[in-house]
């Protein structure tokens, strides 16, 4: 099965690319619920789409309109190999598409040969969505220390999870252990109730969401009993070797350049690592530096790191995030 884009050769069809969808089916889930689907792409790349039997006409110039069909055509290959369509698929088919247009033009760096990227957990597949996450999924593979830094929303500790949960449940790895500062963002964990568990966990909750997006609920519980997958704070990990396992460090900025050395050293036999975080948004006191700052300084020269970056355009939450983070980033360049 596939598609077949038909453009007859008559001058008033200039402006318009059709494509024809053999299974009406799947071309009813490719438009989505009263259109939605379609006024997504047509909103996002500036192009009208409309609905012949079981034809789309695109209706725009030239870049648009090639474009917006061959995001047609990957959605509908979606669902020809049984996924469904969500509006993060739609608006990643549009970034990767893009993407690939300025690769062409040298704009961009070269999309990876062999296809798309997926991450198999037990509860669903994981796509990159961006140039820059396939990039980064792609080193957390390749390399036994990789480090993500950009702005919040663009999937850094997400992707790693998705990674870490792949790696454990194919038996690459025996532990997966997840940790992050305990610094206040405004807030002090003394006014907290409960025990330190109780102050610690709010810290940790991004953490227990990645998880639960991978793993059942039942399965995650039991896996943290039996201490295969540990969620501490990054003061729990002084002293140990942690050998054989995925480990996270999520919001690196707000570790001190001790603490930073600390969980580096921590790095033993069979373990990958993985460092995220956010130099725009560091909690730490004033006066203190940012272990994730220092990090990137004195190892970017050491071949067997992967350093990834990602920027406002990578940002998969709402269409606004990449929009605030932009306009946050204009009035204080140095925060970038």
């Amino acid at each position: 099965m596939g598609l077949d884009a038909l453009n007859p050769p008559k001058p008033d069809d200039i402006h318009e690319t059709l494509l024809e969808f053999p299974d009406n089916r799947l071309l009813i889930d490719l438009c989505g619920e009263f259109d939605r689907n379609l006024a997504q792409i047509e909103h996002q790349m500036n192009v009208h789409i409309l609905r012949r039997g079981n034809q789309l006409a695109v209706v725009g110039d030239g870049d648009a309109r090639g474009q917006a069909a061959a995001v047609l055509q990957a959605l509908y290959q979606r669902l020809e190999h049984g996924k469904q369509i969500e509006a993060g698929d739609i608006d990643g088919e549009i970034r990767m598409e893009h993407t690939t247009v300025r690769a062409e033009h040298g704009d961009q760096m070269e999309l990876f040969k062999g296809g798309r990227v997926e991450i198999k957990t037990r509860k669903k597949l994981v796509e990159p969505r961006t140039d820059a996450q396939k990039a980064y999924v792609k080193s957390l593979f390749n390399h036994e220390l990789a480090f993500g830094i950009g702005p919040a929303g663009t999937g850094k500790t997400y992707l790693a999870v998705a990674v870490g949960v792949n790696m454990f449940i194919s038996g690459h790895v025996d532990r997966i252990i997840l940790s992050r500062p305990a610094v206040e963002a405004g807030e002090k964990l003394g006014y907290l109730p409960g025990d330190m568990k109780d102050k610690v966990d709010p810290y940790m909750q991004p953490l227990y969401d990645a998880l639960n997006d991978f793993l059942p609920g039942k399965q995650v519980e039991k896996l943290i009993a039996e201490k295969r997958i540990e969620i501490a704070p990054l003061a729990f990990m002084r002293g140990r070797t942690l050998a054989n396992a995925f480990v996270v460090l999520d919001e690196a900025q707000n570790a001190t350049t001790m603490q930073m050395k600390m969980f580096l050293t921590r790095l033993g036999e069979g373990s990958r690592m993985v460092i995220t975080g956010d130099r725009s948004q560091v909690d730490l006191p004033r006066g203190v530096n940012s272990g994730l700052r220092d990090a990137e300084s004195l190892l970017k020269d050491i071949d067997e790191i992967a350093f990834n970056y990602f920027t406002a355009r990578d940002v998969v939450r709402h269409p606004l995030v990449g929009k605030i983070i932009d306009a946050y980033d204009a009035a204080d360049p140095a925060a970038g």
